[in-house]
Parts: C-alpha cells; structure tokens; sequence
C-alpha cells in the first residue's frame, strides 16, 4: 500500500479540521445528560473555531515529538504537563500532582487518581496516528506512552483503540475493519470493547440511534453527563454510573455516531453531539476520524467555513518560550508531515524529497488490516504484555540493560510494614554481564536480602537474559510524609550507572 504525499498531506490536515469542527460544535453540551437535536453550530463563530483542549494538548505533543523523535515517551511526556499544561481539572490534576510528588508514569496515572477511566486522553490519539500513517502497531505504543501519565486501565485503553483506527484510517476505509483493528490493540473484556458490542448489537438489531445510546448507558453507566446538571433534572432512563468512570461510554458513543451516521460527515458527529456526555471529545474524536477517511476535500464545506483555518488554546502556558505553538490547522499539518518520515523510520519509509515527491510505503504484512483472518488477534504480543502491565510497574531504560521495578501495590507505607519490590532486569547487549544491585535507603530501615547486591545477568543469544530479583523492603522511624529511595544498578568494568527513584508516602491509599 502506498499512500502519496499529496494523500497523505490531504488527510492529516482532513484530521484536525475534523476535530475543530467536532469540538467546536461540542463545547456548548458538554457534561450534559439527555438527548439533542442539533444539525449544525448554535454559536455565531465568525470565521474561528472555538478553544478546546481537545486539540492544543496535541500542539504541546508537537513540540515534544519535534524535539525528541521517537524517543518520546512517558517520562518526557511527563515533564512537558508539568512545564506547558495549566488546568489541574480531573486526571489532569492528578497526574500533575503525582508527579510534584515524585510519582512517575505508570503510577502517576494510577495513585488517587478517580479520574483514570476517563476522557482525558483518547482525545489525544490523533497527533501519534498522524505520525504513523498505515501502522496502527506504532501509534499504540505512542499512545499508551501518553495515556499512563494521567490514567489508567479503561482510560488508556480508550486511546490506543482510537490510535489504532486513525492510524489504520490513512490507507483504509472500511468502517467495520477499522473498529475491528482498534478492538484488536485492547483486551477483549475491558469496559472501552464492551461499549462497543454494545452499539455494534443495537445497530445489527435495527434499534434507533436514540435506542442505542439508552442500551450503552445501561451496560456501561458513567458520570460525565451529569457534571453540569441538577440531580432532579436527570433522566430516569439511564443509571448514573461511578464518578470518573466515563471513557467506556464515551467510546461507545463516538461509535454510535460513526455507525449510525452511515458516512455522512456532518449527521455522524451530530448524533454522536446529540448522545450528550462529553460532547465536544465524542463529536472531535469522530470528526478526527472521518477527517482521515475523507481528507480535507471530503468534509462539506458548510461545516469548514464557519470556523476557518485558525487554531484556538485553552490550556497552555503560551509564556513558556520553548513552545512553538502552531496558529493554523495548516501549519499543524506541515509540520507533522515533515515529521512523519523520522517516526516511521527507513525501515518503513521510503523518502524521497519533497519536491519530487515523497511516497510513503507501509512494509509488506505489516498492517493488520492485510490480513483479515489476524483481525481479532492480539498483533503485537510485546504490546499486548506492555498493556496488561501493572499500574504499579515502572520501566527504565539504560542502554546495556533495561530495568522494569515492581511496587506490587500503591506506593504507601507504614511503620515497620515490609514490602516486596521485584525487580526484572534485561540484558541489551549479546555478552553476559555482572550487576551490582545496591539500595540507598533512609536511616533505620533495612532491605533482605542486603542493601548490595550481586547478580549475574545472561545474554540473550544462548540463553534467557533476563534475571528477576526480589528485596523486601522494611521501613522504620517514619516521622516525615515522603521519603525517597534510590535503587543504583552497575555493570562490573562499565561506566553506566542505572539510577532508579522511588518515592513512599507514609499514609494509606485513598483509592
């Protein structure tokens, strides 16, 4: 499958005009519960779309992926929030704070966290779709280093299902492939898939859209859209499900629009508005997603006019001088474009320059969709591992060897209640090695089997190379609320030094 640079630059600008266009005729409805009828914006916009974090969070991801390439990743990620994000509403919030707290990504998404099945960042996935066009298995690698910095479980979920179908959207079309790739990156029982089985049933049994979003609110309750209402003002006819669990209901109306829309850019994201709950994502989301589908062209122009090529913030830290904020959805798009080949790597891109024209070729039997049989399979079992990580593992990379420390649960403490880390370690080089594991603790505790350590590390070329390691923890004398604890790896006649942080709190998880 080649995709032309002409196409291609079609659809990603397709993409953001789609999201402008969704979140702008969203934002009025969100956090309300009940059923619209709206067909077009019921605001005067005067050539400018309205703000919506929806899509400037993406702008700081820009700048992120400009500065790092494919390195980018949680912990990078990380330190952009804290640097160029303002709000602290919800999983925002949270994940900021944990972070202030020396908490670092997964357990930054996880700890206190009553907003990790959330929204907050399926509506992040396009910018790493767009970065890898026709490759679905690297977009959700990108995105679930994203989703981990302020959620958890069905949040994370929710965006790689979306990276997954706007990635596979530049060269497919067909809807029911592409909601079938993106159920094929989740775990088949999570909340984020059984939302959508749910509108796929009421669709096939020929329920109504208004049908279909009472059968979803049912089987998957959530929050979202009772946030702005009254209590004695919602409908009986759906259960308010847990605060912050919205991301499976969401989803699934984002869908609904999508399959009851039937290819109609503008009747899709109005059903889908129509549904209520987090109106401005659900409706951006598709309107992303079509945009791929149809490129620029294919979006009428009744609903690009209103609203131009103009960019609107929301949430940035626009006095942070590092940050080049785009201003336009054009340069967005260039600037993407001129990205792409650096993320898809030689191996899967074929560049040639710009004025001859570039194609952009996906490797043969890469893309799911290829092979219709492997659909419903799990594609990638390292990132099928990856996903069913725990919340409470954090992975590090040193070069030589990479480390992934296991807290076992929330990282609370108590006085003199032991704790087990475990620690799996991988060789990267094809040579064996000798690692000194040594804890630096704070005074009084005591670590088993010792503060140093000795561990022979195998390669992986005649053998496993892999050693997992087990130290029980036991704190003592705690009179402060945080302590920090540094975990140092050496390899013997080699001058990298892995340094891993742990922080405590002394108290009891509130979750």
């Amino acid at each position: 499958m080649k995709l032309t640079l002409t196409d291609y630059r079609e659809k990603v600008m397709g993409c953001w005009i789609g999201k402008n266009i969704g979140g702008t005729l969203g934002a009025p409805f969100e956090c309300q519960r009940g059923v619209f009828d709206y067909d077009f914006y019921t605001q005067d916009l005067n050539g400018e779309p309205l703000p919506n974090d929806d899509l400037d969070l993406q702008l700081v991801w820009l700048n992120a992926a400009e500065k790092h390439g494919r390195g980018v990743n949680a912990r990078i990620l990380g330190e952009y929030w804290l640097s160029c994000i303002v709000p602290n509403w919800g999983e925002y919030g949270a994940g900021k704070n944990n972070m202030r707290q020396g908490l670092v990504p997964p357990l930054s998404g996880y700890v206190n966290n009553v907003f990790r099945d959330s929204n907050g960042a399926f509506i992040r996935s396009e910018i790493w779709a767009c970065l890898t066009p026709g490759h679905p298995e690297l977009a959700v690698k990108y995105a679930y280093e994203d989703a981990i910095v302020d959620h958890s479980h069905e949040g994370v979920y929710a965006e790689v299902f979306f990276a997954a179908i706007e990635s596979a959207a530049f060269v497919e079309s067909d809807r029911d492939t592409l909601i079938d790739i993106g159920l094929s990156y989740i775990p088949a029982d999570c909340g984020i898939a059984e939302a959508v089985r749910s509108v796929r049933a009421a669709y096939a049994e020929g329920a109504d859209w208004q049908g279909a979003r009472v059968r979803l609110l049912n089987d998957v309750p959530g929050s979202f859209g009772i946030l702005a209402m009254r209590k004695e003002d919602l409908p009986q006819d759906v259960p308010v499900g847990p605060i912050g669990y919205d991301a499976p209901s969401n989803v699934g109306i984002t869908v609904l629009g999508w399959l009851y829309g039937e290819g109609d850019f503008g009747k899709s994201i109005c059903i889908a508005n129509n549904c209520g709950e987090d109106t401005d994502c659900t409706a951006a989301t598709l309107g992303s997603i079509l945009g791929i589908i149809g490129g620029a062209a294919g979006i009428p122009a009744k609903w690009k006019e209103p609203i131009g090529d103009s960019i609107k913030t929301l949430c940035l830290n626009l006095g942070d001088q590092g940050l080049r904020i785009p201003k336009t959805v054009t340069e967005l798009s260039e600037r993407i474009v001129k990205l792409t080949p650096l993320f898809l790597g030689s191996e899967l891109c074929d560049t040639v320059t710009a004025e001859r024209g570039y194609t952009i070729e996906t490797a043969e039997g890469a893309a799911l969709y290829s092979h219709p049989q492997r659909v419903n399979a799990w594609v990638d079992r390292s990132f099928a591992d990856l996903l069913a990580q725990s919340p409470h593992t954090v992975s590090y990379d040193f070069n030589i060897f990479a480390v992934q420390i296991g807290y076992g649960e929330a990282p609370y403490i108590q006085e003199g209640e032991a704790r087990t880390f475990k620690l799996r370690i991988d060789n990267q080089l094809f040579m064996q090695q000798w690692l000194e594991v040594k804890w630096h603790l704070p005074e009084g505790w005591t670590v088993s089997p010792g503060p140093t350590y000795a561990a022979s590390l195998e390669q992986y070329h005649c053998n496993v190379g892999m050693t997992e390691l087990a130290f029980t923890v036991t704190p003592a004398g705690l009179s402060k609320s945080r302590y920090d604890l540094i975990v140092e790896i050496t390899s013997q006649g080699r001058p990298t030094k892995g340094l891993i942080p742990i922080v405590l709190i002394h108290g009891k998880p509130g979750l």
